[in-house]
């Protein structure tokens, strides 16, 4: 990188720190540290979005509702599963962060489970995903789900028709049971197009930080496209149904589909804010012949910042 633009990136970067949030940054740098070149030419594909002040007073506005939300879970033993589905790259995981970022993760947790182990694949295919559904007072959030089966399993041939045909057939059951145990159960389908999801991937190949989230499978399914085009459809005409309906979220735009979806969300559950009692301080006990013992050096972290 030349000096030129190494002083436009530092531009850049002074630029995205202002007015920001230490902690929102930390979980934004990942937008900060892509190729500059990749990003010019995102921007430029994508044209303007929401301006980043406006972008996190609306979050800031949403988690303080999520955080109502939590309460009144708690305060009234709710169940409640929430479904993350899409395409690979299509901000399934970015919602999620926003979602949990300010919640006790002893009241939402978030399930997103390995490729099945030979002993799983031996089960019933719902048994894996059963032990992670919630007890009273919490919320789990699924980063991807049963749903494998109607897609990757599918497309890359992990699962033949015959299972793919008995998933759908269960589904719609299994599903009914859930809701019958009281369990709130909400599916979302995050979309984005064809060239969407080519440009995030290739963000991801010139970017360190991401190159992480891709994976042979993930590469895979740029060749099949289509197939998982045509199993996705599939797969919401026919696990579609009233007691769980699937939610298309437009996910080309991150903030856009980050605002959406969990305001949708907020919307879907009759939440209302729980009292709480007034919380004081207690006096600290004061013994003066108490004295703090002087620990060795070596016990602590050295400051190198």
């Amino acid at each position: 990188m030349s000096p030129d633009d190494l002083d436009a990136a530092q531009d850049w970067l002074e630029a995205e720190l202002q007015d920001e949030l230490d902690e929102d940054y930390e979980i934004e740098l990942e937008d900060a540290v892509l190729s500059m070149k990749i990003r010019e030419i995102y921007r430029k594909a994508h044209g303007p979005t929401i301006p980043r002040p406006e972008y996190f007073r609306a979050l800031l506005h949403l988690q303080a509702e999520l955080i109502k939300l939590q309460d009144w879970v708690i305060a009234n033993n709710e169940k409640v599963v929430v479904i993350f589905e899409g395409r690979d790259s299509a901000g399934k995981g970015g919602v999620i962060k926003r979602i949990t970022q300010r919640l006790n993760p002893r009241v939402v947790r978030t399930v997103a489970l390995p490729a099945p182990t030979e002993r799983e694949k031996s089960q019933w295919y719902f048994q894996r995903y059963v032990p992670h559904l919630p007890a009273g007072g919490e919320i789990v959030l699924f980063d991807r789900s049963w749903y494998n089966r109607a897609g990757v399993e599918r497309v890359m041939g992990f699962a033949d028709e015959t299972q793919v045909k008995e998933f759908f057939d269960d589904v719609p059951e299994f599903e009914r049971m859930l809701k019958r145990s009281g369990i709130r159960l909400i599916k979302y389908w995050f979309s984005i197009t064809d060239e969407e999801q080519q440009m995030r991937f290739l963000m991801r190949i010139h970017d360190p930080l991401k190159q992480w989230k891709l994976s042979p499978m993930d590469l895979q399914s740029r060749v099949k496209w289509e197939q998982y085009t045509k199993a996705k459809e599939e797969m919401l005409a026919r696990t579609n149904i009233p007691e769980a309906p699937w939610y298309i979220v437009p996910g080309n735009d991150k903030k856009r589909a980050r605002l959406n979806c969990i305001d949708h969300l907020l919307s879907l559950i009759p939440y209302a804010e729980v009292d709480h009692e007034e919380i004081a301080l207690p006096e600290r006990v004061f013994n003066p012949a108490y004295e703090r013992d002087v620990l060795p050096p070596e016990l602590y972290v050295p400051s190198k910042y």
